[in-house]
């Protein structure tokens, strides 16, 4: 890791990242993250517990002259996500980030910076940290496992926040005041095959879709960005059709919430056929290459020869599946009717994956209505079914109704303008913020989202603006200052 982090400003925050980053924290395995914020707050000799289902609470006493404010809650979420290249090696379980400073940017080195949500996680240790900072009654609420179901935030019980305010720290532009989010859920299609031997006139190659900007699956599914796994598929289709094409394999896609970046299949073709093939992928790689030049400028499409795999679907399954995905919607499926430029329902089609006589293919669909998110998974369900695949649904989470008459929202919107002498946009996001769930828990809790500025969350190309971090922090420590009284 590059040492220049730890000698940018804010110097707190950035330590605090720094230290953060050394400890490895993918997803559903946090255990020692936890542990990591748990002896955090106990040096600190702060009241610190966690619950039972791993959330870290860490709560500090006012200081002199803020004792009749407030107690604010301060929530960010401890994991992140898990992305690489391919051609980096590393591993999440057990290195930590490695960090370097490219201009007013600081990135990682092949894989996510996990600035979704360290940032957060490392302002809210610093000020636990301060002892130079005025502040209201403070309460830290660390959330596990936000990425991947939301499972902190929906464990969470009643009765243990004792905050009336709730400050999330996980908004990624910095001129956003966020008051609402969309709400998701799982849609995952499985099915079985029978493998069949591979004839003797076949010869086999490996194909390869990458180079894609992937992203956040939320964030960015308005972007029209290239989905690999249905760039394979129009291939796989095309290549079935003109030329007999067979599958052995398909792998594609990684995470819900991110778009999926690479995919790759095993393929069969008739010896009489392979020329033919050859020269139509080549073709449809420029053609594709050309539809997604603005978009996706390092779309990489990738065959070679490889030794005949001795297995395949049968050609009525293929078909099947491919016409299956190909009907399955990916991208923005409605926008919203109540605010301007926000998507309102969307899905990602994520993860495919055919091997060894099972399929597997997993979506992520959200929407901030949610009988739009319902109809929408209900149309996938009936789209796999009729592709003969058995589809559940699961991690249903609920979104976050905007109330543009909150409170906190007019001290922050104030506070804002003052600081910066311009009016912050109030937005909706269409991502999966903790507070619709925590809203469930505390109905009467007042919450508002912010932070810094990251781009490519959810993809190796994740990045944090250091300017924007320094905008952040003081805009943080003002609202510590105004903050109201009982």
């Amino acid at each position: 890791m590059s040492e220049a982090i730890r000698s940018l400003e804010p110097l707190a925050v950035w330590n605090k990242f720094a230290d953060l980053n050394a400890v490895p924290r993918p997803s559903k395995k946090e255990e020692r993250v936890i542990q990591f914020m748990l002896d955090f707050g106990e040096q600190l000799q702060l009241e610190t517990f966690k619950d039972e289902v791993g959330n870290v609470l860490i709560r500090k006493p006012a200081t002199v002259g803020f004792e009749d404010c407030k107690m604010l809650t301060l929530q960010s979420h401890l994991d992140m996500v898990h992305q690489k290249n391919n051609d980096t090696v590393f591993d999440f379980e057990t290195n930590g980030i490695r960090m370097f400073v490219d201009g007013d940017w600081v990135r990682a080195e092949g894989t996510t910076l996990g600035a979704d949500n360290g940032m957060g996680v490392a302002a809210i240790m610093a000020l636990l940290e301060s002892t130079d900072i005025e502040h209201p009654p403070l309460e830290a609420l660390f959330t596990i496992d936000e990425e991947t179901g939301m499972t902190g935030a929906m464990g969470l019980q009643g009765g243990v926040l004792q905050g009336k305010i709730l400050l999330n720290l996980d908004t990624e532009e910095d001129d956003e005041l966020d008051i609402g989010c969309a709400g998701g859920i799982d849609v995952t299609a499985t099915g079985f095959y029978t493998e069949e031997n591979t004839p003797a006139e076949y010869q086999g190659y490996a194909l390869k879709v990458k180079g894609l900007s992937g992203g956040h699956s939320g964030m960015e599914i308005h972007k029209g960005l290239g989905n690999s796994n249905k760039i394979m598929n129009r291939l796989l289709l095309k290549s079935a059709a003109n030329h007999g094409l067979r599958i052995a394999l398909l792998d594609g896609g990684g995470l819900r919430n991110a778009i999926p970046r690479e995919s790759k299949a095993l393929v069969a073709i008739k010896n009489n056929m392979a020329q033919a093939f050859e020269k139509d992928i080549s073709n449809w790689t420029a053609i594709l290459q050309k539809e997604f030049k603005s978009l996706d400028p390092n779309l990489l499409i990738q065959w070679e020869p490889i030794d005949v795999p001795p297995k395949l679907l049968s050609i009525d399954v293929q078909e099947t599946l491919l016409r299956a995905i190909h009907e399955a919607h990916d991208g923005v499926y409605a926008m919203s009717a109540d605010m301007a430029d926000l998507v309102e329902t969307s899905n990602n089609v994520a993860r495919i994956e055919v091997k060894d006589g099972r399929i597997k293919i997993g979506c992520l669909t959200r929407s901030s209505v949610n009988s739009g998110k319902m109809e929408l998974a209900n149309v996938l369900k009936d789209t796999f079914e009729k592709g003969g695949l058995e589809v559940v649904f699961s991690g249903d989470y609920p979104g976050w109704k905007p109330n543009p008459d909150s409170a906190i929202l007019k001290v922050l919107k104030r506070k804002y303008e003052t600081l910066f002498k311009e009016k912050p946009r109030v937005v909706a996001c269409h991502a999966g913020l903790e507070c619709g769930i925590l809203g469930t828990h505390y109905p009467e809790m007042d919450m508002i989202s912010f932070g810094p500025t990251i781009l490519g969350a959810h993809s190796p190309d994740e990045r944090v603006q250091i300017s924007s971090v320094q905008k952040f922090w003081n805009f943080l420590l003002e609202i510590l200052k105004d903050a109201p009284k009982n």
